[in-house]
């Protein structure tokens, strides 16, 4: 799909992170753009800043969580500028895992990001890809991994890792789906990186909502502190560089939409030719 000018993107978990970033750049490319997250004040002043730059954009406060909340999404971005050609499924949220082993967490935890990175998605599925099929034109569904359980599960996230594994999953059979239809429609499946992300996601908590243990204070300040450390001695990858290859990916019909890394390209060799030796797995190394 290399022709996105005047087209239509709804990107979800939009107004920060990897998602302004892709509003950002599908802006740039001419497409009308609608920014979903739940967070209104964020929405409200990014949606200003697009506008004020002269791009075609509207805000839809939207909990990815809840189908008629995704649903009512879909029908705003319609009534306001009709078919949609590109949806990112892209919302995501992240909580302090590590050093905690899998049968510790609570089951608040692993609702709430099951709830946002798995239901999220295909609540934006069902709400978009039928319609998308429909009008008849070229169209494209991206979802938002990772590397960390989309490509090599990582024991310091069991929860997020887990849900970035679905995501992968369920691109992959959407992708099938796809072509068994022969439809314009493609499927491609991100994954942010090839260093760690410089986003905010950690900060999600703060509105974690109420029926997943609710909102909590954002990671402490020693574990900001040693995040901070962490990103201090790791390369780090700006958005706009995720967005930028995201942006190619689409143009290129890629499924696979992943930046060069020699590292994760070795992990992924061992996890492949473990499950083809039928070996005991390592544990991988970041």
């Amino acid at each position: 799909m290399d022709n996105l000018e005047g087209k239509v993107a709804v990107v979800t978990g939009g107004a920060s992170g990897i998602g302004r970033a892709m509003c950002e750049c599908f802006a740039a490319q001419g497409m009308r753009v609608v920014v979903s997250d739940i967070s209104r004040k964020n929405l409200d002043e990014f949606v200003s800043s697009l506008v004020a730059k002269g791009y075609e954009a509207i805000g839809v406060q939207t909990d990815v969580t809840q189908q008629a909340s995704v649903n009512a999404l879909a029908e705003a971005a319609n009534r306001q500028y009709g078919n949609v050609h590109l949806l990112c499924n892209n919302a995501g949220v992240s909580l302090k895992e590590r050093d905690q082993r899998i049968w510790s967490l609570a089951e608040a935890d692993w609702d709430w990001l099951y709830a946002v990175h798995v239901k999220g998605v295909t609540n934006g599925i069902r709400a978009f890809v039928p319609g998308m099929i429909a009008h008849g034109e070229e169209g494209y569904v991206v979802n938002t991994s990772s590397g960390n359980g989309g490509l090599t599960s990582f024991p310091s996230s069991p929860i997020y890792a887990s849900s970035k594994a679905a995501v992968t999953s369920i691109t992959e059979v959407l992708h099938y789906h796809l072509c068994m239809e022969k439809s314009l429609i493609k499927a491609g499946v991100l994954f942010p990186g090839p260093h760690l992300v410089n986003t905010n996601l950690l900060n999600s908590v703060a509105s974690r909502p109420a029926e997943f243990g609710g909102a909590q204070v954002a990671e402490d300040g020693r574990s900001m502190s040693s995040l901070a450390e962490l990103m201090a001695t790791m390369k780090v990858t700006e958005p706009s560089e995720v967005a930028e290859y995201t942006l190619r990916g689409i143009q290129e019909n890629q499924f696979w939409i992943l930046a060069p890394s020699e590292a994760q390209d070795e992990r992924l060799r061992r996890r492949c030719q473990s499950i083809l030796d039928r070996s005991v797995p390592e544990v991988p190394q970041l």
